[in-house]
């Protein structure tokens, strides 16, 4: 990857108080460099410039990492792998479930955990109405559906304890207003991401 890449890595990581150690920062390049190559052929998503999926892909999964605690965590419509494969990368003692039913995604996934070494991943292609491995302590949503569909749909799947992670755009008041009663809000928090205008929130929620 580029000098431009790296420094917005680098900077963008120091903007959002992630602190990343020599080993993580090499896998965090690899994965960019994995993800623009095969997203020329496979049209893994629809930012193609390497510099843009530092901030759009890298910077934006990482902007969760003080959120999550794990040690379970299930990304669910992982698509490429974000962010699990970042998260995974932050904190190789997360245990990292990634969910999507689109075969070639998953196929990238298990590419990348083969080649950047991750061990606390594992790539599963399924829908998640079909998915029956549960008891995650947290389960993440990044573009996955609303928030009543994504709670509803992985429910099952959450820990007694657990907790949900979705990442939203700033129009999520609708959805929250729609929330079931035994649906408890923990938090609602801008995320700013270092270079993306784009305004994002964090919705972190309990089963009452």
């Amino acid at each position: 990857m580029t000098p431009a890449c790296e420094t917005r890595l680098d900077t963008g990581l120091a903007a959002l108080g992630v602190e990343v150690d020599a080993i993580a920062r090499e896998r965090l390049l690899a994965l960019l460099a994995l993800l623009h190559k095969w997203n020329r052929a496979y049209n893994l998503t629809a930012v193609r410039d390497p510099e843009q999926m530092v901030t759009r892909h890298l910077l934006d999964s990482a902007s969760i990492a003080a959120a999550v605690r794990g040690p379970t965590l299930l990304d669910v419509g992982a698509g490429a792998g974000l962010p699990g494969l970042v998260l995974a990368i932050l904190d190789p003692r997360l245990m990292v479930t990634m969910l999507d039913g689109n075969g070639k995604k998953v196929r990238f996934q298990r590419q990348a955990v083969l080649e950047l070494g991750l061990d606390n991943v594992t790539p599963v292609q399924a829908r998640v109405e079909t998915f029956e491995h549960g008891g995650f302590d947290q389960i993440v949503s990044r573009a996955f559906a609303d928030l009543a569909t994504f709670l509803t749909l992985t429910r099952p799947l959450l820990a007694e304890d657990g907790e949900w992670l979705a990442m939203k755009g700033r129009d999520v008041e609708t959805e929250l207003a729609a929330l079931p009663s035994e649906v408890t809000l923990v938090e609602n928090r801008l995320l700013a991401v270092p270079g993306d205008e784009a305004q994002r929130v964090l919705v972190r929620l309990r089963h009452s």
